[in-house]
């Protein structure tokens, strides 16, 4: 079977329920730029990598199991999958 390449992008953020202090920093910053309508910032992480797989489905359970055994905490974050063919 014929293999393509994708994007996988896993974005991680606190939990919504933790406070985030790096992103209250941030959201200060802001406000002092003369942004003040920023509310509920949030400070995260973005893991971006290529693979290659038979299907999209295959890359999406894979970056799962990866994220779950590798790139997040699950007691402090959360995470979100996007997968892009290439």
């Amino acid at each position: 079977m014929a293999t393509k390449e994708f994007l996988v992008k896993v974005l991680i953020e606190p939990k919504p329920e933790l406070l985030d202090p790096q992103g209250h920093a941030v959201e200060i910053a802001m406000h002092e730029l003369g942004l003040e309508t920023a509310r509920e910032t949030r400070v995260g992480k973005l893991v971006k990598y290529k693979v290659q797989a038979a299907s999209e489905e295959e890359v999406r359970k894979k970056a799962i199991d990866i994220s779950n055994e590798l790139l997040v905490n699950p007691i402090i974050e959360i995470f979100s999958i996007e997968v892009e063919t290439l």
